[in-house]
C-alpha cells in the first residue's frame, strides 16, 4: 500500500491532489518545536508520509493525517503519558486512514492508551476506573483542519527528469537522426 491510499479498500489519491506541509507548518500546528519533530521522524515515530528527509537540506512534507497523528500524540505527552506507550498507541493508529481515526476516542489512565469506537466503550472504562481522561480524535480532526486552513500547502513535486543519459553529454545528443538532420524539438 502507498502512502496516498486508504486502508479501508478505497482508491488512492491521485497524486495531483495530493498536498502536504512542511515541518515548521506541522510544528505550528501541533505545537511542538521543530527539534521534536525532527526526533519523531528520526525514531520512526511518526515519518513523514508523502516526503522524507532525502538528505541535509531536504524538506520533509507531512501528510493531513500525519499532522492529526502528531497533535495526538502532543496531547498524550501533555497529560503525562510515556513516549514508550505512545509509541504502542501510534502502532495501531498508524494504518487508519483520517475517517477511522475521526471514529476513535483515546483513554488514558496516564500509563495505558485506550482505544475507544463507542459511548459504551468509554463509560466501561471510566467505570473500571482504568480511563482519568481523554482525546476525541474527531475534535482533533477539526481542530487541525482549522489551523491547516490558514497555513500554505504544497503539491509534492516529481523528481526532475533527466535531460541526458547517464556518461553522455549534451553534445552527443542532441537531437539528430542519422543522415545529419535535426528531430524537432
Amino acid at each position: 500500500m502507498d502512502a496516498h491510499s486508504e486502508p479501508t479498500g478505497r482508491p488512492a489519491v491521485h497524486p495531483s491532489q495530493i498536498r502536504g506541509w512542511r515541518g515548521a507548518a506541522a510544528c505550528r500546528v501541533v505545537g511542538i518545536t521543530y527539534r521534536q519533530l525532527d526526533y519523531w521522524a528520526r525514531t520512526g515515530l511518526v515519518e513523514p508520509s508523502i516526503r522524507p528527509a532525502t538528505g541535509s537540506g531536504s524538506n520533509r512534507l507531512y501528510s493531513f493525517r500525519d499532522i492529526i497523528v502528531l497533535k495526538v500524540i502532543k496531547r498524550l505527552l501533555d497529560a503525562g503519558v510515556s513516549l514508550q506507550n505512545i509509541r504502542k498507541a501510534v502502532e495501531a493508529l498508524r494504518s487508519r486512514g483520517v475517517k477511522d481515526l475521526a471514529e476513535i476516542t483515546l483513554m488514558s489512565d496516564g500509563t495505558t492508551v485506550y482505544e475507544c469506537r463507542s459511548a459504551g466503550e468509554v463509560i466501561d472504562l471510566l467505570r473500571g476506573g482504568q480511563g482519568v481522561f481523554g482525546i476525541a480524535v474527531r475534535t482533533t480532526v477539526t481542530e487541525v483542519m482549522g489551523r491547516l486552513s490558514t497555513l500554505p500547502g504544497e503539491a509534492p513535486v516529481k523528481a526532475p527528469t533527466q535531460l541526458h543519459p547517464p556518461g553522455r553529454s549534451a553534445d552527443r545528443h542532441t537531437g539528430t537522426v542519422p543522415g545529419g538532420r535535426r528531430t524537432a524539438s
